[in-house]
């Protein structure tokens, strides 16, 4: 059996509504409540839709290549349709793009709600101030970086699950783009630099990036020496973002729990241990000629 156009085709060439029902990836969670009413509501616009065509479930499920029992879990709002499923139902259902243009809204749901939660941060934020001891900062991670090191995980993801984390951390460096442009602090222990996850190619890739966004007049990256032990990161990875109503949320692993914090005085705390971190670190200039030496040594 094989699958041509997102419909299953048997060995004898009889075609078949495909089934995602139990597919992992798409399920909604039930403790996102934004996420959940989401879904609802385009199941609902679907179901309406599909009643005032006068069609059955069965019926509009063979039309768009899926199963009835898919159809009859997206209407419940229990399902994430996929982008292709509201393609072929605004065509099938004559909806003159209505249907289609819910891709974007869905496909935001997919994403987890902490990521989605923190990329609305990361889109307010005004200034950012950052510290990774054991990875590199998802904002600085190319696609396929992402990918390789995500893959790593244990217990693995599906592919479906690798696809939905891969693309929400991408579609969170749109903080780039963003005019005026924040200020956007990073430190790195060197160990991130040389790790050679996804092979020494992908590593290559990934220090070219890093000396890109490095030359941004709004982006400073620093290199933390492994040398130099003594500094206040040695708990884990600081992020402090700041907005523009003064107000910041920070967050470290070794203190509060890990819970994003706003309290003032822990963020003097966090805050307090950065500085003395990017005293520390190496310069941005001394920085990119060190990425440039890793890269040249790779």
């Amino acid at each position: 059996m094989s699958e041509v156009a997102g419909v299953r085709v048997d060995t004898d060439g009889t075609e078949q509504p495909r089934d995602e029902a139990d597919e992992p990836g798409w399920e909604v969670d039930p403790d996102d409540e934004s996420g959940a009413a989401v879904v609802a509501t385009v199941g609902r616009q679907l179901r309406l839709r599909r009643e005032a065509a006068g069609m059955r479930a069965a019926d509009f499920g063979v039309a768009i290549g899926y199963g009835e029992d898919l159809v009859y879990k997206v209407e419940a709002g229990k399902r994430i349709p996929r982008a292709e499923y509201l393609d072929r139902a605004d065509a099938v259902l004559s909806a003159g793009g209505l249907i289609a243009a819910m891709k974007r809204d869905v496909a935001e749901v997919r994403y987890p709600k902490r990521v989605r939660d923190l990329a609305r941060l990361e889109a307010r934020a005004v200034e950012l101030l950052a510290y990774n001891n054991h990875n590199l900062h998802g904002l600085l991670q190319t696609e396929e970086f992402a990918r390789a090191l995500l893959g790593t995980r244990r217990p693995a993801y599906s592919a479906d699950e690798l696809d939905r984390m891969v693309g929400a951390r991408v579609a969170r460096q749109s903080i780039f783009d963003r005019s005026p442009a924040p200020e956007l602090s990073f430190v790195l222990e060197e160990v991130t630099l040389c790790r050679p996850i996804g092979g020494t190619m992908l590593l290559r890739q990934q220090l070219e990036r890093l000396l890109e966004v490095g030359k941004m007049r709004n982006v400073e990256i620093q290199v933390m020496p492994t040398t130099r032990w003594e500094h206040p990161g040695t708990g884990g990875k600081i992020q402090v973002l700041k907005f523009g109503d003064g107000s910041a949320v920070g967050r470290t692993d070794d203190e509060y729990g890990g819970r994003p914090v706003s309290d003032p005085k822990q963020l003097r705390v966090l805050e307090l241990r950065y500085g003395i971190i990017r005293a520390q670190a190496l310069t941005p200039g001394e920085s990119l000629a060190f990425i440039e030496q890793v890269l040249g040594d790779t």
